[in-house]
This record gives structure tokens, C-alpha cells and sequence, in this order.
């Protein structure tokens, strides 16, 4: 119970002792004393730090997603920027995996498989020769198992260097890739935890509201989930008055009010919202059929419209609609 809920229950619950004591009837039925009330938003933020920007002031009235304050930022945007980097830097390995070698690399090998490629030939002529002068008598078996050694070395060359030049214009092995992938997915992931902490360094409104209250200043340290502003949205406005048990019957929930305060406009409506559902004494005394008027209930209405004109603790009074 606010400090509001108990100075109008002890009015409320004196009037009517008073009343009852001089023997005057009870009060008229669908007029009621009530007192503006506010459900304020206080927005803070889950970590800590250095209050660095407050953006807005005390009665300043800020829209939906306006700044309300920013905390010291430094940390957090060092993290982001280097999630940045290792993010691209998997990017670019995994992209590295997906292509053969480069194309210098790739003529090199090329060169290589020419150049075994005229040995082949040249020691394939002079197989031929020797088997022809082996055939003639003219040459020993010895040269020709030389020339035929020769011969198959060099097309072993160039078998090797062909699967060379085609493993080099392959990509990489798709265990390497899928795991270069991982790692992509594992730096995206890192990347976005540090741009959510960046952006809880920063708050915004949730709501249009009036702000009524900063709690911190420029360059004091707010502790983690500690509100640094308090907002008061219009819908949050309520009207909270009490009501005599006997008059309880003509109260229901939805039903039209209309307001009256000083200096407010003469259009103001509320509709209650809420009715309680237990009594409270006002003073406490015994419940009898004769001190039943002294038995309240308390009841809320919200402003249908012209919330923004009412202030919390603003006296009212209440009227019901026929």
C-alpha cells in the first residue's frame, strides 16, 4: 500500500465517522474522493557501467524508441570488432578451401608435366633405337634395359605430375570444408552475442511516456539492473477512490466515470477497471449493521482519454455516468 492509499483511507474512514457520529446520513451515491495514481516504467539496463549520455530530462515527454541513456561502451565495442575480424577471417579460409591453387601455381605444374613430357618422348626414341640396334647385333641388352628404365621413369612423370595438376584445380577435402564451416557458423555466433551486449549499452524508450524522474547523472557508475530512468506512460495512469460498502452495488467494472479536479478539463472520463475484492476497515472498528458504513472497498478506473493531463497525487473527484 502506497503512502497515497493510507492518507485517503484515513480521510475517507474519518468523514465517515464523523458523519456517523453527528448522526447525518451517509454520502450521496456516484460521488466519490479519489487521488491520481501512476504505474511508472523504470528502465535500466543488465549490465553495469559508467552512466556516459543521459539524453532526456525530468517532465520531458519522448516517444516510442527515443534514447533514454547510453553507458560506457568502450569494452564492448572492442569486442564486436574483433568478432568482425575473426568472422572474416573464417569467411576467407573457408572460401581459401573451395578453390585449387592459384593460377601461377597452377601453371607451374603445367610446365613441369610439358617438360616430363619431352623427356617421355626422347627417352621413348631412344628405346626405339636401342631395341633396333639390339635387333642388329650392334648394341647390348644392358643399353636397352637402360633406355627401357629411362622410358618408364619418365612416364611415371608425367602420370605424376598430371594428377598433381588435377588435385590442384580440386577444392579441398569436405571434412576440411565442413569444418571451416563450423567455424564460420561458431564466429557468426560470437559476433552476434557481442553486438547484443553492445547494443545493452544503450536504452530506449519502450513507450511514449512523460519522464518523471532520472535517478543518475553524467559519469556516476550505475550497478547492474538499476533504473537510471522512470517513465510514466499514459496508459499507466490510474484513479484509485474508495467506496462505502452500501454504495458497492452501484460500482461494476467497465463503467463510466467522469472526472472533475481543479483546473482540469471539463471532458475528462475514466471507466473502472478494478474492483476489490476484500474489504478494508477505515478506522478499523467492529463490523456491525451499524457501523457498516465505515466498511470500504477500494476501487481503480483508468482515463479513457487526457491521461496526460492528470498527475500522480492530484486529487479528484468522481461522478458516475448515468
Amino acid at each position: 500500500m502506497s503512502v497515497f492509499d493510507g492518507v485517503w483511507q484515513a480521510l475517507a474512514g474519518a468523514a465517515m465517522w464523523l458523519a456517523g457520529a453527528l448522526g447525518a446520513a451517509p454520502s450521496v451515491p456516484g460521488f466519490y474522493q479519489g487521488y491520481v495514481e501512476g504505474e511508472y516504467v523504470r528502465v535500466g539496463l543488465p549490465a553495469a557501467g559508467t552512466l556516459q549520455t543521459l539524453a532526456v530530462m525530468r517532465g520531458q515527454r519522448v516517444a516510442v524508441g527515443d534514447l533514454l541513456f547510453t553507458l560506457d561502451d568502450t569494452a564492448e565495442r572492442a569486442a564486436r570488432d574483433e568478432a568482425v575480424g575473426r568472422l572474416r577471417q573464417a569467411e576467407a579460409q573457408l572460401e581459401d578451401l573451395k578453390k585449387g591453387r592459384r593460377p601461377t601455381e597452377l601453371d607451374a605444374i603445367a610446365a613441369q608435366r610439358n617438360q616430363a613430357e619431352a623427356s617421355l618422348r626422347l627417352s621413348e626414341s631412344e628405346l626405339r633405337r636401342s631395341e633396333q640396334l639390339l635387333a642388329a647385333k650392334v648394341a647390348a641388352q644392358s643399353r636397352v634395359d637402360e633406355a627401357r628404365s629411362a622410358y618408364r621413369r619418365d612416364q611415371a612423370r608425367v602420370a605424376e605430375l598430371t594428377a598433381q595438376l588435377a588435385t590442384a584445380r580440386l577444392a579441398a577435402r569436405e571434412d576440411a570444408i565442413a569444418m571451416a564451416a563450423a567455424s564460420v557458423a561458431t564466429a557468426k555466433s560470437t559476433l552476434e552475442q557481442a553486438e547484443w551486449r553492445l547494443s545493452q549499452r544503450a536504452a530506449a524508450a519502450p513507450a511514449a511516456a512523460l519522464v518523471a524522474d532520472t535517478l543518475y547523472v553524467e559519469g556516476e557508475f550505475v550497478p547492474a539492473g538499476s533504473p537510471v530512468v522512470s517513465l510514466l506512460p499514459a496508459g499507466n495512469v490510474k484513479i484509485r477512490f474508495f467506496v462505502p460498502e452500501p454504495q458497492l452495488g452501484a460500482i461494476q467494472v467497465g463503467q463510466k466515470l467522469r472526472l472533475s479536479c481543479d483546473g482540469c478539463a471539463p471532458d475528462l472520463e475514466a471507466a473502472v477497471s478494478f474492483i476489490a475484492p476484500q474489504a478494508e476497515f477505515t478506522p478499523p472498528v467492529i463490523y456491525s449493521q451499524t457501523t457498516r458504513a465505515k466498511l470500504v472497498f477500494l476501487v481503480e478506473a483508468r482515463p479513457v482519454s487526457g491521461a496526460e493531463r492528470l498527475h500522480p497525487g492530484q486529487p479528484v473527484e468522481l461522478r458516475v455516468v448515468r
